[in-house]
């Protein structure tokens, strides 16, 4: 009781306040607290989608992954260009990340390790708790710390798989199988996100 209480303490200041900084390995256990709080509400999928949406735009760099995981590609492109994939990248990432994160329902993921990188990076490692119907799951979340005040999640490494480097390698094939023609992604994404 006293080391929930003492968890619930250290999330409500890491959230409420803006003028300190934020151990990563904190951070990355009140947002998953937030998710799984949420996840275990008996509101609808799509109340929960949105809630979710709500957590990413507020923990995640979509923006830094979206042009990671366009690779080379992105020093080619125009202002206009980056802009729309910009906006095209969160949508598609905000849909993909809600409703496959929906599907769970209260998964309990514990905080063990952190190795801070450099000053920009912070490799922190957890563990999503075996069910029933999944074993347990290695997570370790890449933590972006350039302002320590507001850390921000760079990408998911779930049992050695790089998330934001998977998503990079899809992009690569469908910009190399359409002649490099980055309108041809843009439609990848827009279909995906208006489905």
């Amino acid at each position: 009781m006293i080391r929930k209480l003492l968890v619930l303490l250290v999330i409500f200041f890491s959230i409420s306040s803006v003028s300190f900084s934020i151990e990563p390995d904190i951070f990355v256990q009140s947002t998953v607290n937030r998710a799984s709080k949420l996840l275990g509400e008996d509101i609808s999928k799509e109340e929960k989608i949105k809630k979710l949406k709500l957590i990413a735009r507020e923990t995640v760099d979509i923006k830094g992954i979206g042009f990671y995981t366009l690779g080379a590609k992105r020093k080619s492109l125009n202002d206009k260009e980056k802009k729309k994939y910009s906006k095209l990248f969160e949508e598609y990432f905000l849909k993909s990340f809600s409703s496959r994160l929906a599907e769970y329902t209260n998964p309990e993921i514990d905080v063990i390790n952190k190795e801070k990188l450099n000053d920009n990076y912070t490799i922190v490692n957890s563990i999503l708790k075996a069910t029933n119907e999944r074993p347990e799951i290695n997570i370790d979340w890449r933590i972006y710390t350039k302002n320590p005040e507001n850390p921000l999640i760079r990408d998911l490494i779930i049992e050695g798989l790089s998330l934001a480097r998977t998503q990079k390698e899809e992009f690569s094939s469908v910009l190399s199988s359409n002649n490099d023609n980055i309108e041809e992604l843009f439609k990848v994404l827009e279909k995906f996100s208006n489905n």
